[in-house]
């Protein structure tokens, strides 16, 4: 990561982290379910990029079954062939969105980053605490990946949606308070909080 976007990811996490801790008090677990707020105004949500930010939150989230389903398995939490898969395929489908397809995978990229982020921390968690183990296996291929997907799809359309105001300086604190507002709706704990920290990066042109 670039110096710039590493100074911008750890500005998001110490405003989202404190955001989120004056809001929920002491976090709650990031499986508890997400606080609805109050309805938001089609413009100030578009403005604030909030949409896009809560599709990542969600993105995130599917960590703890991903990281479930692998752990304890031979299955690597690196996969570079699935990963190239992916990032080929959004490229392709922003072109036809008229979005850069280079832009639209370092956005990809980073979901990529912060989901194996979130995996491995899972699983220095889980080899120090053997009571919390996932006891259940998510199939991956039949239950999380299209969830994935779907998000995928949603990404994408959020990101065209939001091209222009991706595309001006005032795209990162805008940014800043739509990560923090997720933060606090998903009632991400710290791990997770680190997690959309690493997710945003290149969202702003």
């Amino acid at each position: 990561m670039r110096p710039r976007r590493l100074r911008s990811a750890l500005t998001v996490l110490s405003t989202v982290a404190t955001a989120a801790t004056l809001a929920l008090g002491t976090a709650g677990p990031s499986s508890a379910a997400p606080v609805h707020p109050a309805p938001v105004h089609h413009a100030t949500a578009a403005q604030h990029l909030t949409p896009l930010t809560q599709l990542l939150a969600e993105r995130l989230l599917l960590a703890d079954k991903v990281a479930a389903a692998k752990y304890g398995t031979d299955t690597p939490i690196d996969d570079p062939a699935r990963e190239a898969q992916i990032l080929d395929d959004v490229r392709a489908r922003a072109a036809v969105l008229g979005l850069d397809p280079d832009a639209v995978a370092a956005v990809f990229r980073d979901q990529i980053e912060a989901n194996k982020l979130v995996q491995r921390g899972l699983y220095a968690h889980w080899d120090a605490n053997p009571g919390e183990r996932p006891t259940e296996r998510p199939d991956l291929a039949k239950e999380v990946r299209p969830a994935l997907d779907r998000i995928t799809t949603q990404l994408l359309t959020a990101l065209q949606a939001t091209e222009q105001a991706r595309a001006v300086p005032s795209c990162g604190p805008r940014l800043t308070t739509a990560a923090a507002w997720s933060a606090c709706t998903h009632r991400l704990d710290a791990l997770h909080l680190k997690g959309l920290a690493r997710a945003v990066p290149s969202v702003c042109a």
